[in-house]
């Protein structure tokens, strides 16, 4: 396993390496140079509201200093008003945390008209995506098709994570930019989508996008033929400046307007919260931290695996506590090298300190007032 310092400067030195002739070697597979939709322009979130406990604060920097690789965590009392955080206005990947956005906008156009939960669409081959789209496997062959309504793209997306599910949607919806106006329009800063999955995936990769890599093993094969450093550069570059990038705090500010109501209506935000609750990925993350009578509608995001390293494992959600407090949580990790078991148990410590400070902060709080 390679040194956790040492994964940027492969990448330059393999470009070092590779020269030109490495471009060369690959100029069937690829025609352009990384490119990404553009998202909302890079900005702080206004800090309001009264200081974080310091001892929860410090307890986070623990975490975070514990564990070792970029990481980014924020965590907001939706009742009091604080937020504490570790590199909380820094950008992280995404990955399938977007999903959240692309939703946002979807329920948008139902609340306007322009789109409702019960229109059915018809998917074809050229919905197609990369990696997790199980939607797919209901497309036979390649004249297939296959019926399916907004809502059930929405269950797919929110609560699987199916790539091509979330794609149509940003089509449906009116392509990356609708999306990225709806975030701009609801006033929600440090927030990008970066374009649909297929593009940001193959582009992460050292590729562009073709129709056969709709077939994920094409696309696997299309990868793994491509020099060290055309995929050195690539990842770079995305980590350097991620498309699909966010602050914790601007995540977890836009989950707190969106349980508060303020983003949608109440239906499309009952609608959106349910499927979140429901989300069957990362029981091992936030989840698996939850005392009984604890609940979490959440989103994950999982990114490739290269060089030893794993790059964008999120999850981000709302923690509600048995007596109803609920807290906005995101822990975005850049880049890490450390096992699945340690990365599941960081997330799980985050779950705990929240419910430790419930215990001893929010709790108490609300039962002193009660009396």
């Amino acid at each position: 396993m390679m040194a956790r310092s040492g994964i940027v400067a492969l990448a330059l030195a393999g470009l070092a390496l590779g020269g030109l002739g490495a471009w060369a070697g690959v100029s069937r597979l690829t025609t352009q140079k990384v490119a990404y939709v553009a998202g909302p322009a890079p900005s702080r979130p206004v800090r309001t509201g009264p200081p974080a406990p310091a001892e929860f604060q410090d307890e986070l920097e623990r975490l975070a200093h514990a564990y070792g690789d970029p990481m980014g965590i924020a965590v907001t009392d939706l009742s009091a008003g604080w937020t504490a955080a570790v590199a909380g206005e820094d950008r992280f990947p995404q990955q399938s945390v977007s999903k959240l956005w692309v939703a946002l906008a979807v329920l948008q156009a139902v609340d306007e008209g322009r789109l409702s939960l019960d229109r059915t669409v018809t998917m074809g081959p050229q919905d197609r995506s990369v990696f997790y789209q199980p939607l797919t496997r209901r497309i036979r062959g390649e004249r297939g098709t296959l019926d399916i309504t907004i809502a059930d793209l929405l269950r797919h997306a929110l609560i699987e994570s199916d790539n091509a599910a979330n794609d149509r949607l940003i089509r449906e919806v009116g392509g990356p930019g609708a999306v990225t106006r709806t975030i701009l329009a609801k006033r929600l800063t440090g927030l990008s989508l970066g374009g649909t999955e297929r593009d940001v995936q193959t582009r992460t990769a050292g590729l562009t996008w073709k129709p056969e890599y709709g077939a994920t093993w094409l696309f696997k094969q299309a990868r793994a033929q491509l020099p060290d450093a055309v995929r050195d550069q690539a990842l770079a570059g995305y980590l350097a400046d991620p498309p699909d990038g966010a602050t914790p705090i601007g995540i977890v500010t836009a989950l707190r307007a969106l349980s508060d109501g303020k983003l949608l209506s109440k239906a499309s935000t009952d609608f959106m919260l349910e499927l979140m609750g429901e989300a069957r990925t990362g029981a091992m993350r936030l989840r698996g931290g939850l005392a009984p009578g604890w609940a979490l509608a959440h989103k994950t995001g999982t990114g490739p695996d290269w060089r030893g390293a794993s790059v964008g494992i999120n999850d981000v959600g709302l923690l509600t506590a048995p007596d109803g407090h609920v807290y906005a949580v995101a822990v975005l990790i850049r880049q890490t090298t450390r096992p699945a078991s340690a990365r599941h148990a960081l997330m799980r410590n985050v779950t705990r300190a929240v419910a430790a400070q419930w215990q001893t902060g929010g709790f108490s709080a609300q039962t002193q007032t009660a009396n």
